[in-house]
């Protein structure tokens, strides 16, 4: 089956990737001077990618598409799946092809497969530590610029889900939209009129909450609350709308957030700043 994801052109990703490394825009570039110097031409190499460390696994059907952009002819077996937890020392993919593809290839997929698989290994450890199946760990709009679909779907391989996708699928009120309208109501009261149907309202504090629902918010976004705080707010909401705690959630925090009620907690961090999974590929000659 042909990997997919929607709103994301693969073959574009690949083919913008490979000449970004290439130097395809560059005077002299659009060539792998290394692999085209030192091997011939017609040589075949096996490769195996493997993770050093234990991960959550994300990016293998883009890392194999990266090969066969340069190789259509490449065998490449997909060892397990996007989606899968599994131990240091686990073979994930297996090549044979053209030695020079494999190596022109090497890099922008084992980037790809690095720090996808990073995001989801960092979110299922947040999903882990919130140990809590009633309430949803949620990303954030924090993303790499060009990569956040690729990021999100990381993140759902991980165990979390998304948040908006961008700027146009819900109105998020924060604080410099109440500040030019004057209150949390009058804000959600424009978004209202304009049409909007999903209007999440960021309220930082308590007496804010009753004036949001009131002019028609659709879910609450709790920020910067402590647990106690939290629970209270929770318990004004009383289910009207889903709510949501954010803010500097930690592996050490997101527990006792998570237990205050509310129904999503969203981190940024999982795809602003996750690690990048360390993951290697070796070849040998055929």
């Amino acid at each position: 089956m042909t990997w997919h994801l929607e709103g994301f052109d693969l073959s574009r990703f690949v083919r913008e990737t490979l000449a970004e490394d290439l130097g395809d825009a560059m005077p002299g570039g659009g060539v792998d001077v290394t692999s085209a110097s030192v091997i011939p031409a017609d040589a075949t190499f096996s490769g195996t990618m493997d993770t050093r460390n234990a991960i959550r696994v994300a990016g293998l059907p883009i890392a194999a598409a990266f090969f066969r952009a340069l190789d259509p002819e490449m065998a490449v077996t997909l060892l397990v799946r996007d989606g899968a937890e599994v131990p240091a020392g686990t073979d994930l993919m297996h090549l044979e092809g053209n030695a020079r593809a494999m190596l022109t290839a090497e890099r922008s997929a084992l980037n790809t497969v690095q720090h996808l698989s990073g995001i989801a290994t960092l979110t299922a450890a947040y999903v882990t530590a919130m140990d809590n199946p009633a309430c949803t760990l949620l990303d954030t709009r924090k993303t790499i610029p060009g990569l956040r679909l690729l990021e999100k779907y990381a993140v759902r391989m991980g165990g979390g889900a998304n948040h908006r996708m961008g700027l146009w699928d819900a109105a998020m009120i924060k604080d410099n939209h109440v500040l030019v309208a004057g209150s949390v109501g009058e804000a959600v009261r424009r978004a209202v009129a304009s049409g909007v149907r999903e209007i999440i309202c960021e309220v930082d504090r308590i007496d804010q909450i009753e004036p949001a629902l009131s002019a028609g918010a659709t879910r609450l976004l709790l920020d910067n609350m402590d647990p106690a705080t939290l629970t209270e707010a929770v318990a004004l909401v009383a289910g009207r709308v889903p709510t949501e705690a954010s803010g500097g959630i930690t592996l050490e925090t997101i527990r006792a957030k998570a237990a205050s009620g509310v129904d999503y907690v969203s981190v940024g961090r999982i795809t602003q700043s996750a690690p990048a999974a360390d993951i290697g590929l070796d070849f040998t000659p055929l």
